[in-house]
């Protein structure tokens, strides 16, 4: 055995090890020695050497009825604190938690249409404060909005509905705002890693998420990784024209339309209407529809062929496993819209591309961006190799650094 070989392969184990307990919460002893592979000596000397780093900390016991009862060993949260941040037009919502996975916080603010930097960094500082923490402690930050931004450039494209956020190099003034480290994500990437991690899309390598809503988005994930784009604006899909499908008239422009005015929550209104189904938003009209009979399923089909039109074109270059559905309105059309979306797909391409309901719900944007940010933080501080969906970041400067 080389020289230096008994470190590395000290260091390859104790990594295991941490992996192990991110990975599966607590453990004792015997468990961990069993999902790493080590003897039971080797095991606990790695555990006291963890230990006595501070990398890993006792806590609790398990065990029950007449044996003893075992030690439960976990990572030592405390290492490190992330953000993840979902950040829309009118509201900015906010997770705070340790590098274990443990979220500690949660607070949410309303976005104003200006001083948009110093309501973003206010409500950033009043969750950290919840937990005792200032921005500047924060290990690293992930934003997921609307829109993306150009690596090239750091500016926001493809998001006119951000008002005051056109303008700025998005990455350099968050991390001169926070002190912290910042990746900025697209909000859409961060729900398909989310799937990826916790979702419908785990044993998946190529698929596409679609969101329908106000601000149509995609998210194109090939052999495992997002496709972001030269500009960052891959799966930008809400200016796409497309013809309108829909056997009902509302008016819209027959030959080419934008994809984003056919999907959102005003004109899936409007379709609801023109087949006697009546609500005052898009996600409330197709949850009504489930329930109205023949003229619910005709609005349901015409909404299917809309949105598998713009799907189509994406399918046709890609050729993906799957095609996940995600967002209140697909939400609110469950299966059902899904299986209608998948047989009208059918008939506009040749790949027979499965089409299912997202399985991540609540909040996907912020919990993809969380997964992301611990990421970051846990190649940084225990050297463990990020996911290969990790958002795209540029290398941490200090504030005001070139």
């Amino acid at each position: 055995m080389r020289a230096g070989s008994p470190r590395l392969l000290r260091e390859i184990n104790d990594r295991a090890a941490i992996e192990a307990l991110l990975r599966n919460g607590p453990l004792t002893r015997s468990e961990l020695e069993a999902v790493i592979g080590l003897s039971k000596p080797a095991t606990a000397q790695l555990l006291t050497r963890l230990e006595q780093e501070g990398t890993v900390l006792r806590s609790g016991l398990r065990g029950g009825g007449r044996g003893p009862r075992a030690q439960l060993w976990s990572v030592n949260g405390a290492l490190a604190h992330v953000a993840a941040v979902d950040l829309a037009p009118d509201s900015i919502d906010v997770a705070i938690a340790d590098i274990s996975g443990a979220v500690l916080t949660e607070h949410r603010a309303p976005m104003p249409r200006t001083g948009v930097l110093e309501a973003f960094r206010t409500a950033v500082a009043k969750a950290a404060a919840q937990v005792d923490l200032t921005t500047s402690a924060l290990h690293h930050v992930v934003v997921g909005s609307p829109g993306a931004v150009d690596p090239a450039t750091g500016r926001l494209n493809y998001a006119p509905h951000m008002p005051g956020w056109e303008d700025k190099d998005l990455p350099g003034d968050l991390r001169a705002a926070l002190g912290a480290g910042v990746t900025v994500e697209n909000d859409v990437n961060l729900v398909a890693l989310e799937e990826m991690v916790a979702g419908r899309a785990r044993e998946v390598r190529n698929f596409v998420l679609l969101w329908p809503a106000d601000a149509v988005g995609a998210a194109v994930v090939v052999n495992g990784s997002l496709l972001r784009g030269a500009t960052g604006g891959a799966g930008e899909i809400d200016a796409m024209r497309v013809p309108d499908h829909a056997h009902a008239d509302t008016g819209t422009t027959r030959t080419g339309s934008r994809y984003g005015d056919l999907l959102d929550s005003a004109a899936i209104a409007r379709l609801a209407r023109a087949h006697g189904v009546s609500a005052r938003t898009g996600r409330a009209a197709v949850a009504k529809a489930l329930g109205e009979g023949a003229a619910g399923r005709e609005f349901l089909v015409d909404l299917a062929r809309r949105i598998a039109t713009g799907v189509a074109n994406v399918v046709a270059v890609v050729d993906p496993e799957l095609v996940l559905l995600s967002g209140e309105v697909a939400q609110a059309g469950g299966t059902v819209l899904a299986d209608l979306v998948a047989a009208e797909l059918r008939l506009l391409v040749v790949p027979r591309t499965a089409v299912q309901l997202a399985q991540v719900t609540g909040k996907p944007v912020r919990s993809g961006a969380l997964h992301a940010a611990l990421s970051v933080a846990r190649e940084q501080v225990f050297g463990l190799p990020a996911a290969t969906t990790e958002p795209f970041r540029e290398p941490d400067r200090a504030p005001g650094e070139e």
